[in-house]
């Protein structure tokens, strides 16, 4: 019987694919989590053709319109639409996996953990959803989704592991 294929963000292998050019390893996704799944990275911001090192970018709530993915020192830098057009290529990606691993607070794969700002830098949100993670959960609600600080604890890695085996 083959391993259940689970999409991982590529920074929480140790890839240095985040905007400042580090990763974020997460030890038991790395060494206890390939012995029960076959681990495809992933990281839209990179995929997308973001460069790395790259500027810090968060969400933005603009008056009157969507969410966009603003600079955070240079609000004139938007990289809503270049990382929208790759979101929306990944239907076939997606199709094959059993589940998905994304990095917490990242303005494209945070779970309800990626706080919104208004134009002036204020919080209005603390627990939103990362714009790949927001598109995966409307369109994939059988997938499994965690991130990884509910996998910092061996009841969240018992349960990803149930829910991942459950199918």
């Amino acid at each position: 019987m083959s391993k259940p294929r689970v999409g991982v963000s590529a920074c929480l292998l140790g890839q240095p694919v985040r905007y400042d050019g580090a990763s974020r390893p997460h030890a038991w996704i790395r060494e206890v989590l390939p012995h029960y799944a076959q681990i495809l990275p992933f990281c839209p911001e990179s995929e997308a053709g973001l460069e790395t090192p790259r500027p810090a970018v968060r969400l933005v709530q603009l008056e009157g319109e969507n969410v966009r993915i603003l600079g955070v020192d240079n609000p004139e830098l938007d990289v809503t639409t270049v990382l929208q057009q790759w979101v929306e290529q990944q239907p076939q990606y997606l199709q094959t996996l059993d589940a998905l691993i994304f990095k917490s607070r990242s303005p494209s794969c945070g779970l309800a953990t990626t706080p919104v700002f208004d134009e002036k830098g204020a919080l209005l949100k603390p627990d939103s959803d990362g714009i790949f993670a927001a598109w995966v959960k409307s369109r994939y609600p059988n997938l499994v989704l965690f991130d990884d600080v509910r996998l910092e604890d061996r009841h969240g890695q018992a349960l990803f592991l149930a829910r991942l085996q459950k199918g």
